[in-house]
């Protein structure tokens, strides 16, 4: 029983994989990052690299009245790889470190991982983004013009009093017959006056 046990710690601790940050050139992360995975295939280090992460969240913009989705990076210049930190080093570090337009591992040579708590924090963000849908690229505010382009008051000019990020809504002011009205329109409806 002792012998099962002491098996179990062992592979408790090499299932303990730890993140690593690996500063890139800013605008090569998904370049580099498909390289890296290719190497890991290529080398057979899938057994101690489990993955690579370029940290990023969905954002979008209204243009034309078309709400257009885009990817944009939570940290650029920066690549996450979790490995396991036993074989994690030497050749490894140093085939990956000296790939074109790699600067070097958070501790260059002799990586060092994260805190488990900014990894946490960077991986929660990651994924409460793909969860979240997307955030708009440049938010409305209070208080901005905007243009109507959809509905019963298209080509009105408003101010906006109210935005409400959850549902995608704004209240907007326009005037009509010299009243202020308060008119209630979705995102996609309105489009920022330059």
């Amino acid at each position: 029983m002792e012998d099962q046990q002491k098996n179990a710690s062992a592979e408790s601790k090499a299932d303990e994989k730890k993140w690593y940050s690996l500063r890139v050139i800013s605008g090569k992360e998904r370049k580099i990052k498909e390289r890296i995975e290719l190497e890991v295939d290529r080398a057979g280090w899938s057994g101690f690299i489990s993955q690579v992460l370029v940290p990023t969240e969905k954002v979008y913009k209204i243009r034309n009245g078309k709400k257009v989705i885009s990817e944009r990076n939570i940290l650029p210049g920066y690549i996450l790889i979790e490995a396991d930190p036993a074989q994690f080093s030497g050749e490894v570090v140093s085939t990956i470190s000296n790939m074109p337009n790699v600067i070097h591992f958070l501790g260059k040579n002799e990586p060092i991982p994260m805190r488990q708590s900014e990894a946490n924090r960077m991986l929660g963000k990651v994924d409460e983004s793909q969860d979240a849908g997307e955030a708009l690229l440049e938010p409305f505010i209070v208080g901005e013009t905007v243009k109507i382009i959809d509905g019963p008051f298209s080509e009105f000019i408003g101010d906006i009093q109210e935005v409400n990020e959850e549902k995608k809504k704004l209240k907007v002011i326009v005037k009509i017959f010299g009243r202020g009205t308060e008119v209630e329109l979705n995102f996609v409806q309105v489009e920022k006056t330059a």
